[in-house]
């Protein structure tokens, strides 16, 4: 664990937040195009919107952002195989056709273990929400808390990596942005730490990378920056894109 920031440490990275933040609304940073911008464009208090943005992060890991929604476009727009996206039409297909329809658009670009990903999620989401991911939030009422507990510690198993720490506050900070889920008690969502988020941390000085150890460094990350934006306009999520398109822009001057 990395020695704890004094407060005027933090203080002066508070301060070159608020400057980075504001350079991300003046557009600065770029940013006009982000990843889960490529979608059907769907009502977004629709069923088949919620499960759009659901699905395809759950394999959101070690891969391009950008190709991956791209790709989750590419497969809703194609009636050969957009019923992938139906739960009640997932839990019904064979092995091989399940395979052959996420990989069709390289939705899924591991032909066994992401199949198999999305139709775990696809049957929870059957057996406890009538195959509509709003009813988990619904019955969540819509609070990150509890939505959390039921993610990563009820259903867990039911879940697999959306679960983890990292694409579950990711996923429901998309949800709050792309959809109607109007989240409650945002300030229980962590920065979801990939290595953009890592990158822009240390270059800002809230961690040092010298002084952790790589199972270390995403956890540290998520402490800290909850501990800097502790009492201040922030919640760590909504750091989230403006250090990311920072970090995609070789740290722009602000």
């Amino acid at each position: 664990m990395s020695n704890k920031l004094s407060k005027e440490e933090s203080l002066l990275i508070v301060s070159k937040i608020r400057d980075l933040v504001n350079a991300y609304k003046r557009g600065e940073l770029g940013g006009e195009f982000m990843p889960e911008d490529s979608n059907p464009g769907l009502d977004k208090n629709s069923r088949l919107n919620y499960l759009f943005f659901t699905l395809p992060m759950a394999l959101n890991y070690q891969r391009n952002s950008y190709k991956l929604w791209e790709n989750a476009q590419k497969t809703f727009l194609d009636d050969e195989v957009k019923d992938v996206f139906l739960p009640e039409k997932v839990v019904e297909m064979s092995e091989e056709e399940l395979r052959f329809k996420l990989i069709k658009h390289k939705v899924a670009i591991q032909p066994n273990k992401q199949p198999e990903i999305w139709r775990t999620i696809s049957n929870t989401l059957k057996t406890h929400y009538k195959c509509d991911v709003r009813e988990l939030f619904t019955e969540s009422s819509h609070s990150v808390k509890d939505l959390l507990n039921t993610v990563q510690k009820k259903y867990k198993k039911g879940f697999p990596y959306l679960s983890g720490n990292k694409i579950c506050n990711y996923w429901l900070y998309i949800m709050d942005q792309y959809t109607e889920a109007s989240l409650k008690d945002k300030e229980f969502l962590n920065i979801a730490p990939d290595t953009h988020i890592i990158q822009s941390s240390i270059k800002l000085g809230v961690i040092d990378e010298n002084s952790l150890s790589a199972s270390q460094i995403q956890k540290e990350t998520a402490v800290r920056w909850r501990e800097i934006l502790k009492d201040t306009e922030f919640a760590p999520i909504d750091m989230h894109t403006p250090l990311w398109l920072w970090s995609r822009s070789d740290f722009a001057e602000i």
